[in-house]
């Protein structure tokens, strides 16, 4: 009997954990033929999360829980998740039921019957619950980053993904502190054959991922899968070199032709502004890569974990 690993990210969920068990107990009864494992990560939640994840742990045996000393980010979650989940196949699943449970019997089928296939994920064409200037945001990203990375990044994908025990431990194996697990799925390489459907709004509970955070996360992404944004400073500051070498050819010789008038000081205040802007601009893409370098050599746990009810295989 194959055994499926569910890893469910959990951040102030209380309201959508008892709903999220509702469903899926519904999905094992249909998959009857397939042992399950339950894998909530409360991610240092201040509500009743881990509450409600303890309730449910006490009366089931497949339920299993690892509680963080503090909040973590959805990416630890999901690599302890994985560090922890025993199945033949691994699944990561948002508990606010965006990520529909009931498509779990036909990912299994699909990743079953296909021996070349080691993941099947979900992925959207459709954000109606995006805003015009989220929505915007969202397919500039992802054209940028398909431009500057060779990792492929799919439009839309989202995290919920069924994947194989070998592409499982393949990304395990990758420890790095800062963690975009979009671009990890990818960079791992294995076949992945992907589901489009239209993403179910919330059952309970508010997102915390608001603008601001969404866009941080992306320009980790790109952080972490290029160095382009290098090689447009340096090319940057490549080409401004010239520019300004052209400008004291024209000055020298405009000086020598009619004078050295005094006039046009304030387009020269509003070019100095504008250079050092170009200049901060540049020192600050080092400084991203900088700190990312200076996270990473630390060397500082991923995760730490405060309590659980479950042991590493």
């Amino acid at each position: 009997m194959d055994k499926i690993s569910i890893i469910i990210p959990c951040y102030n969920e209380e309201d959508s954990i008892p709903l999220f068990y509702k469903e899926m107990t519904k999905v094992m009864k249909k998959m009857f033929n397939v042992k399950f494992e339950i894998l909530f990560i409360n991610d240092g939640s201040f509500d009743n999360s881990l509450k409600e994840i303890k309730k449910l742990a006490k009366e089931h045996d497949e339920v299993k829980y690892i509680s963080f000393s503090r909040n973590f980010g959805k990416e630890a979650a999901m690599i302890a998740g994985l560090d922890y989940a025993s199945g033949d196949y691994v699944a990561i699943m948002d508990v606010d039921l965006q990520d529909p449970p009931e498509k779990l019997e036909e990912m299994y089928k699909i990743i079953k019957n296909n021996s070349d296939i080691d993941c099947v994920g979900l992925k959207t064409n459709s954000h109606d619950d995006y805003g015009f200037i989220r929505k915007f945001f969202t397919n500039c990203f992802y054209k940028i980053i398909g431009k500057m990375s060779k990792t492929e990044m799919v439009p839309g994908a989202r995290d919920f993904r069924l994947m194989t025990r070998q592409m499982v431990d393949a990304i395990i194996s990758l420890r790095e502190y800062n963690r975009y697990s979009k671009g990890l799925f990818s960079f791992v390489g294995f076949n992945t054959e992907w589901l489009t459907y239209k993403i179910p709004e919330r059952k309970a509970g508010k997102t915390t991922w608001n603008f601001f955070k969404l866009c941080a996360y992306a320009f980790d992404g790109i952080l972490a899968f290029t160095t382009t944004p290098l090689t447009i400073a340096a090319f940057i500051g490549v080409i401004f070199c010239l520019v300004s070498l052209i400008a004291i050819i024209v000055i020298i010789i405009k000086t020598l032709l009619f004078g050295d008038p005094v006039d046009g000081w304030p387009s020269l205040v509003c070019i100095m502004f504008f250079l050092s802007g170009i200049q901060l601009f540049c020192t600050g893409i080092i400084g991203a890569y900088l700190s990312k370098t200076y996270t990473e050599v630390k060397k500082r746990p991923i995760y730490i974990v405060k309590e659980k009810n479950i042991e590493k295989v």
